[in-house]
């Protein structure tokens, strides 16, 4: 009798190995897509920091031209990547650096002056924008100077 109940139970070993290959597939396809989702991040993440440093080289060369507030025009970086003063919405014509006048700064008489500036700067690449603003103090220096107007 138990010779009979093994014959019975034949096509349920190749059931097992088909659902269990269909398991094992479906965790392949999963493992795929997931690499794929990583691999397209992480380029996204690349093209912004690219974006990024493409900007803060934007900001060295304003900060650097100070206190001259003319604009930065479009300078291109390598393949596809560029810099400017502004914003995003700036690239055909860029903004000028801003001159945020003068500044007290606390432990200083009123004889000393500082001078304040923005510079606004955006880089892209691979048509991904990153803007970046700083702020700059220069000084001291005498009050009655004209240095940075």
């Amino acid at each position: 009798m138990g010779i009979y109940l093994l014959k019975k139970r034949k096509g349920v070993a190749v059931i097992i190995a088909l659902l269990i290959l269909l398991v094992l597939t479906l965790i392949g396809i999963s493992a795929i897509n997931t690499t794929t989702l990583d691999i397209m991040i992480s380029g996204n993440e690349r093209v912004g920091t690219d974006a990024f440093y493409a900007s803060e080289a934007g900001i060295q060369v304003g900060v650097n031209r100070l206190p001259d507030t003319k604009q930065i025009p479009e300078t291109k970086l390598k393949e596809d990547s560029y810099y400017w003063s502004g914003g995003p919405a700036d690239k055909g014509s860029p903004k000028d650096l801003q001159n945020l006048g003068s500044y007290q700064l606390a432990g200083f008489d009123s004889s000393w002056a500082f001078k304040r500036f923005q510079v606004n700067s955006t880089g892209e690449s691979f048509r991904v924008a990153r803007e970046t603003e700083v702020q700059v103090v220069f000084g001291p220096f005498n009050a009655g100077t004209e240095y940075g107007n």
